[in-house]
């Protein structure tokens, strides 16, 4: 079959979203199947750097005319009007017939999608990737003007399907509520996740499939992650976007709080880099903290594999987290902050009773003298097949043939 998917951002940019996309693109195009993704181009020399020294977009990709919406370039924005339907009208035009609209998006994306689905009476799937509430409250300083401006928008772009419902409060839930109303099937990657979209009437029965491990690169990585400890002094690793929402400055003003003889690995980027490494200057902890930017997949799987405990800190936001689930198929316990990915993963973690940050402080005590003692917690052995993308893959196949037939 010919898959569309539809995303607010270039999967070669920098998100758990995009990384699970180009997984799901992959084992669906090594299965038989055709993928098409359709999202707003990339600028400059993150374009060059991502997708090779001629900036040419990989295959089965249409990518957008777009704008950067970031001072790095990194991310970029489309309207979804008729100019944009146009030119990806013209983009199918040239490709297989279109069995499914796999909507992956929240915003631009999202619009253009289910706009691309119902000019020609497609069914859609939609994975919801974001707490849009959560995210809106942590980003802008006016979120409930902003939460009503979106909804605003979703209706303008969006107009009602001739036998639903539209939602007309100007919540993150309504605004997510406008956008499932389309869709033939909903999925999410986590059953926290899942059940907040049904309480708050977002979608009536929400499947789940958690976003996966690449399978090669798992079994590629695992001899590192059964290799014996290196000795030396405790080891973090915390890995991310360094945004407000997933709280690098409090774990690192934990990290200073905690006084501890420990080794910090850093990976990612993001608008709060200055302000971690001016944190780091001004507290001078304990700790070597280590800013690696970012790295490979395949490298920051291994440095999650050498590390003895990864840090999670973003608490409410995630609809799944990614990086415990990694962390767990290579053996890697976790530090874990939110409470719901802690009950999703089951096992294997440290869980911080609060979001303050002596409560982090005295988790990564707590932890660091479980692992100088060699007695760490011990992770679910089960993760690790169940967060195979193959596995994950088969799971979405059987929703694309529910909804086709």
């Amino acid at each position: 079959m010919h898959v569309v998917f539809f995303a607010d951002q270039h999967l070669g940019s920098l998100g758990g979203a995009q990384v699970s996309m180009r997984l799901q693109r992959k084992f669906l195009e090594r299965a038989g199947h055709t993928v098409t993704v359709v999202a707003p181009a990339m600028h400059g020399a993150l374009r060059r750097t991502r997708l090779g020294a001629g900036g040419d977009a990989a295959a089965g990709d249409i990518d957008l005319p777009s704008i950067p919406v970031t001072p790095d370039r990194e991310y970029s924005f489309t309207w979804p009007g008729a100019r944009t339907d146009r030119f990806v009208d013209a983009a199918m035009k040239t490709r297989p017939p279109v069995d499914i609209v796999h909507v992956q998006a929240d915003f631009w994306g999202a619009f253009i999608g289910h706009r691309f689905a119902r000019r020609h009476g497609l069914p859609v799937v939609h994975t919801m990737h974001n707490r849009v509430d959560v995210g809106i409250r942590a980003v802008s300083p006016v979120p409930g003007l902003t939460l009503r401006a979106l909804n605003m928008w979703q209706r303008a772009a969006l107009p009602p399907l001739p036998d639903g419902a539209v939602p007309r409060a100007a919540d993150g839930w309504s605004y997510l509520a406008g956008l499932a109303a389309g869709a033939a099937a909903v999925t999410a990657p986590s059953h926290h996740f899942a059940r907040r979209l049904e309480v708050h009437g977002v979608y009536p029965a929400v499947d789940v499939v958690w976003n996966g491990i690449d399978d090669e690169i798992l079994d590629e990585v695992l001899p590192a992650a059964s290799a014996p400890r290196r000795p030396g002094r405790p080891r973090f690793i915390w890995l991310g976007r360094m945004s407000p929402e997933k709280r690098l400055l409090p774990f690192l003003e934990a990290v200073a709080h905690a006084d501890l003889p420990v080794d910090v690995h850093v990976l990612g980027g993001g608008a709060q880099l200055r302000a971690a490494r001016r944190l780091i200057a001004k507290r001078r902890p304990a700790a070597s903290v280590t800013f690696g930017g970012r790295l490979p997949y395949p490298d920051t799987l291994r440095r999650i594999a050498e590390a003895d405990a990864l840090v999670q800190t973003s608490i409410g936001f995630e609809t799944q987290g990614m990086t415990p689930f990694e962390a767990a198929s290579l053996g890697t316990p976790s530090v874990i902050s939110d409470p719901d990915i802690a009950a999703e993963l089951g096992s294997g973690f440290w869980a911080v009773p609060d979001g303050s940050v002596p409560a982090l402080a005295e988790t990564l005590r707590r932890a660091a003298a479980d692992i100088a003692a060699g007695t760490p917690v011990a992770v679910d052995p089960r993760v690790r097949e169940e967060f195979r993308q193959s596995s994950r893959t088969e799971a979405m196949l059987r929703i694309y043939e529910r909804v086709r037939a």
